[in-house]
């Protein structure tokens, strides 16, 4: 589960997360737990980033840093390689003083230090209010800002792991385990929000974000230019999607515009295929009507799956003691989705029952339709029981056990779906 930098901000919505290095310590004694230093050339890239500047120093030896703005704290002694003696001392030294720095920016570079990361920034301009210009933030703009932030990033974790114009239920369970090490900062406002990426585990992400922001942006103008939406065609092969454009629908709804901006991790490197420095890409409401009608476009014209589905049947339902049900799967294997439902004729039903009954899996082919998110199987043909080993039989009994609740052969009408 995801965690705030700032505790009393309350839990982040981001699905995964770490706790903040900052608040650890982590970077309290440096190098005294066997925490390796960082080189002093991503030390000094992440001060620049985030706005410290720089106030001379020895030449060829070490610089001096200060915070941003008129930010507190003392400013930082930083070693411009390992050539010297004193490398590792004075690096200890100035990442102490960042952990007793005040400055906002401090617990950031941090946070990039501890875990090489790429950062996903996204900013919105709001309206000021009376409460705002007193400091206040709205819990609205912060809960949407939230919202939008989480809702793009998984749009760039469900790219990763393929494309599609409407991905709706699939992929998403290795879509979020993907985003499990992202922390993400406080949103002051409503009006920023950062998160942070673990390289290891996330950079696909990121690059895939990266090729699609700008590629939706792409799309936007020219459909704004020429009424056409063909450019969201072809956009979905650089990870466009409904997913992706109802987000940035998030994000800039209820605004003066919004953008967001990438930034790759100085210890590891530009990705293949990116620029050193992407450009920000931003969005204004004139953007929205083209971004509905794309994500409406993408609903529509995304393809049912053909399938052969293995799932344990978690639920039967049907009408009446006799006649076609409704049968409800949890999806071992053929599909990238958690569970599906499937309309069976009365002989292809019993069958369902009694392995549901003797705790076996259940094998069927049908079409994986759009159409509910994926999560419906239409024209269902071969069902048959699937013979598995002991071990995962008692387990499925097991299972079958606890949500005994959840066996259903009962006259009680049909569940919507």
């Amino acid at each position: 589960m995801h965690r705030s930098m700032d505790e009393p901000t309350g839990p982040a919505e981001l699905p995964g997360a770490r706790s903040h290095p900052a608040a650890s310590t982590e970077y309290a004694d440096p190098g005294g737990d066997g925490t390796p230093l960082p080189e002093p050339a991503v030390l000094t890239a992440l001060l620049h980033r985030y706005g410290w500047q720089r106030r001379g120093g020895a030449a060829g030896r070490y610089s001096r840093w200060s915070p941003p703005g008129t930010a507190a704290g003392a400013s930082l002694l930083v070693p411009e390689n390992t050539a010297f003696p004193d490398t590792e001392d004075l690096l200890a030294e100035a990442l102490t003083a960042l952990s007793r720095s005040a400055a906002p920016s401090a617990r950031d570079i941090l946070v990039s230090l501890a875990v090489p990361s790429d950062e996903v920034r996204w900013w919105r301009e709001i309206p000021e209010s009376a409460a705002g210009a007193a400091g206040a933030s709205g819990w609205a703009e912060t809960e949407e800002l939230r919202s939008a932030a989480r809702q793009i990033l998984l749009a760039g974790a469900l790219a990763a792991r393929g494309r599609a114009g409407y991905h709706g239920a699939r992929h998403r369970r290795k879509a979020r385990a993907a985003l499990d090490g992202t922390l993400i900062g406080p949103a002051p406002g409503g009006r920023r929000l950062t998160a942070f990426v673990p390289v290891d585990s996330g950079r696909a992400v990121a690059v895939q974000l990266c090729h699609a922001l700008h590629a939706t942006r792409e799309a936007v103008d020219y459909q704004r230019a020429t009424g056409g939406m063909e450019a969201f065609d072809s956009a979905v092969a650089a990870g466009v999607s409904r997913e992706l454009t109802e987000a940035l629908v998030t994000l800039v709804r209820g605004t003066e515009g919004a953008g967001i901006d990438l930034r790759w991790a100085p210890a590891a490197g530009t990705p293949d295929g990116c620029p050193a420095r992407p450009a920000p890409v931003e969005f204004s409401p004139g953007d929205l009507p083209a971004l509905r009608s794309a994500g409406a476009r993408y609903l529509r014209e995304e393809p049912a799956v053909p399938v052969r589905i293995t799932g344990a049947v978690v639920r039967l339902r049907r009408s009446g003691p006799r006649g076609a049900g409704i049968v409800r799967l949890r999806v071992l294997a053929g599909a990238e989705v958690a569970h599906v439902r499937v309309e069976l004729d009365e002989e292809a039903y019993r069958i369902a029952g009694h392995a549901h009954l003797v705790g076996l899996p259940l094998r069927v082919e049908g079409r994986l339709e759009r159409r509910g998110g994926f999560r419906r199987l239409t024209g269902a043909s071969q069902v048959a029981p699937v013979q598995v080993d002991e071990a995962e039989r008692d387990r499925l009994m097991k299972s079958l056990q606890e949500n005994v609740d959840f066996f259903e052969e009962a006259c009680a009408g049909e569940e919507p779906l």
